[in-house]
């Protein structure tokens, strides 16, 4: 089939790169614009306690909490004074009335003191915006931002105006900078890491014109995803950080595909091959690799699917779309501009890097030791490497988790700003209390269950604050982060408390959603590890026939992302290197985040695995002896995969250099799990194992080996060596 589509693809060339011009252009064009189209929620069941609490809130009592929290703060003037009620009270009396406006709180209006700080030196105004989704409300918090800054002063972000300070949280503050920070992280990402990876592949492929091409591929596979996504936000909600993924998948794995792809092709042409017979046994070989390995991670990000959470469903439709379309690219695109180009490929060698004349019988002579000192000492790489990822993985087995806050922002950023001055300075500690519908009830039975309420352990207030008929809101704050276990002990022990007789009490509120997610990811996550086994396994099954080597490829999987999330405990949740990297320790970890980073590392492992097993494969079927083929398919691919590896480090690690900190850690921790995959599981530990395994990497029992050779993935006629023959 894919020698076919070489043959195909060599007489329609020109058609093939003008459908691509024009597919860049539409993504440069129209699909960038997706960036507005993007939401900035998506972590709640919308079948959990909490948000069922919360649709009865608001069928019952209207919509309710603040979208929009505006700080005012002074160093010499308190809120009784002219210095700071003046401005404050000013700027409240420009934004009441307008249409963005639905309801507007403050200290003077209610005379609350829960509008003041402490040192009575801080106020703030609460704004609750009119009906609408994400983006027309980010666009209101537009609108009216320059008539909210104290003195009218009109500056973006937090501010002075005459002696007091104007800072901007709450939701649809922290979206919009969240918004910024994510652009701020993809332009620089790419700027870091564009260069050296141009460098890196001039010195890979040793001449300009071969290492521009995994560049194209990827510039390719990023406007194309773009494209795609916004085609999906136009039906169903796609986070903002789904722009990351994109950009970082699409970029790391087309160069990936790319890398393999020009690397197979100026190999036949070497041989003496012409560039149409060239492409044709590249896709036939490398291009069956590549379409193998996109189609495995592709699965691997569909299992996100399984999820209710919006955030997880839309990484899983921008990281689908970034792979297939890098996939795809590398199937379509690269190919018919390699057989444009022909022997052009190699043109503009750099002299300083030519590759000293070698045998064409030694390729990769370092590689060719490597692999024949693990199969001289198997059982001692196995036990020695599987010790150091166990080593390297143990910090894991303390992992703890919690919920997502504006922490994820670098300090200084004006909606985290507000959120901690909040959480510190003011009473009850929270923009975000835990609320609780007293359905059916009446006034005293809902005052004295606030009271009850008010008496649980990290309570520092609960009361009525709304009321409709017979259903009453009652609010609990507590101290400290919303997004804390204190929190959630909070939530339990409301939710322990029997309503008043007769009466129906949901809870809602930030932290009983947090509560709900980690409940909800737990009940969930077994059948994602089933999912992605099973169609892992399935799929390497027809790829390379065997039944062994595909379970073997998801233990292996396993070890390294158990590496990976080790090292993620260690800096991410005790807090090592924070001040280096940049970001605040929160003394756990957010669960949505690691679950995409497992499906992420999950693909990406079994990426590498295909890349190796489909050499060490032709070596079999040429030859049928397996450590001999499991010798040269490390020697033959070592080079290659060690190569991508880095360049795709090197992508990622861009990433790792922003200031969100879902993001960079996601960013950190592919990065070793790719090195750590790369250096010691691809390159040690399955040679060692394949070694140990012999002729048994082969088995399948016969019904399967027969479904094997009728519809097994492959591009040869079945090889006459039996797959037990003995090997050497």
């Amino acid at each position: 089939m894919f020698a076919w589509w070489g043959r195909m693809l060599v007489r329609a060339r020109w058609w093939v790169i003008a459908a691509t011009v024009a597919l860049v252009a539409v993504g440069g064009v129209w699909g960038t614009g997706v960036f507005g189209t993007l939401s900035g929620g998506g972590y709640d069941d919308p079948s959990s306690p909490s948000n069922q609490a919360y649709a009865r809130i608001t069928e019952e009592l209207g919509r309710q909490g603040e979208d929009v929290i505006v700080l005012y703060s002074s160093t010499t003037a308190t809120v009784d004074e002219a210095g700071l009620r003046g401005p404050v009270e000013a700027a409240a009396a420009r934004v009441a009335g307008r249409p963005e406006v639905h309801r507007l709180q403050s200290y003077y209006g209610t005379g609350s003191p829960a509008f003041v700080s402490s040192d009575r030196h801080a106020t703030y105004i609460a704004i609750q915006l009119r009906d609408g989704n994400e983006n027309a409300k980010v666009a209101d918090l537009e609108a009216l931002r320059p008539l909210l800054i104290a003195g009218g002063a009109g500056q973006r972000d937090a501010a002075a105006g005459g002696g007091v300070e104007t800072t901007f949280g709450g939701g649809f503050a922290f979206l919009r900078d969240a918004n910024d920070q994510i652009e701020a992280d993809i332009i620089r990402a790419e700027t870091l890491s564009l260069p050296i990876v141009l460098l890196l592949t001039i010195i890979i492929f040793r001449g300009l014109i071969a290492a521009l091409t995994p560049l194209l591929v990827g510039g390719v596979a990023i406007l194309g995803a773009l494209t795609v996504t916004r085609v999906i936000a136009g039906v169903t909600e796609v986070s903002i950080f789904a722009a990351n993924v994109i950009t970082m998948l699409g970029l790391a794995m087309a160069i990936d595909y790319a890398l393999f792809v020009v690397s197979r092709y100026r190999e036949e042409l070497a041989a003496g091959r012409d560039p149409a017979t060239a492409i044709e046994r590249t896709l036939a070989t490398a291009g069956r690799t590549v379409a193998i390995s996109g189609i495995t991670v592709a699965l691997a990000l569909s299992s996100l699917l399984l999820f209710p959470f919006a955030f997880l469903k839309s990484m899983a439709y921008g990281g689908m779309a970034a792979v297939l379309v890098a996939m795809l690219a590398s199937l379509t695109s690269l190919p018919a501009l390699l057989v444009i180009l022909g022997h052009r490929v190699n043109a503009l060698r750099v002299p300083l890097l030519r590759r000293r004349r070698r045998s064409r019988r030694e390729p990769g002579r370092a590689w060719a030791a490597i692999a024949h000192s693990v199969m001289r000492r198997p059982a001692l790489y196995l036990l020695g490497v599987t010790a150091v990822l166990l080593a390297i993985a143990s910090p894991f087995l303390r992992a703890s988790f919690g919920g997502f806050d504006e922490r994820v922002l670098p300090e200084g950023t004006p909606s985290r700003t507000v959120a901690e001055r909040i959480a510190a300075d003011f009473p009850g500690g929270s923009l975000e209390p835990i609320v609780v519908l007293v359905s059916g009830a009446t006034a005293d039975q809902a005052r004295a269950y606030a009271v009850r309420l008010g008496t649980l352990t990290d309570v520092t207030g609960a009361q009525v604050v709304a009321n409709h008929g017979s259903s009453y809101l009652v609010s609990v704050s507590y101290p400290g982060e919303a997004s804390s276990e204190r929190a959630r002990d909070v939530v339990r022990a409301v939710r322990a408390t029997p309503a008043p007789d007769g009466t129906e009490a949901l809870v809602g509120g930030r932290p009983a959603s947090d509560l709900d997610t980690l409940a909800s990811l737990g009940e969930r996550l077994p059948w994602m590890a089933l999912y992605a086994g099973v169609v892992t396994i399935l799929l390497l099954f027809f790829a390379f026939g065997s039944v062994v080597l595909p379970i073997k490829a998801v233990v292996m999987n396993a070890i390294s992302i158990g590496a990976s999330f080790g090292v993620v405990v260690w800096i991410f949740q005790d807090g090592h290197l924070a001040d280096w990297l940049g970001f605040t320790p929160t003394g756990f970890l957010e669960p949505t985040n690691l679950i995409l980073m497992l499906a992420i590392l999950f693909g990406l492992s079994t990426d590498y695995e295909v890349f190796l097993l489909s050499r060490i494969r032709e070596e079999w079927d040429r030859t049928g002896r397996n450590t001999d083929a499991v010798a040269a398919g490390l020697q033959r691919t070592g080079g290659i995969i060690t190569a991508a590896a880095l360049l795709l480090i090197i992508v990622v690690g861009g990433f790792a250099t922003g200031g969100a900190a879902t993001i960079k850690m996601l960013g950190i921790g592919t990065v070793v799990a790719v090195a750590v995959d790369a250096t010691l599981v691809r390159t040690l530990l399955v040679p060692a194992t394949m070694r140990l395994l012999g002729r048994w990497n082969w088995w399948a029992p016969g019904p399967l080996a027969r479904v094997y050779r009728r519809y097994g993935l492959r591009e040869d006629e079945p090889s006459a060596v039996p797959e037990l023959a003995a090997t050497r």
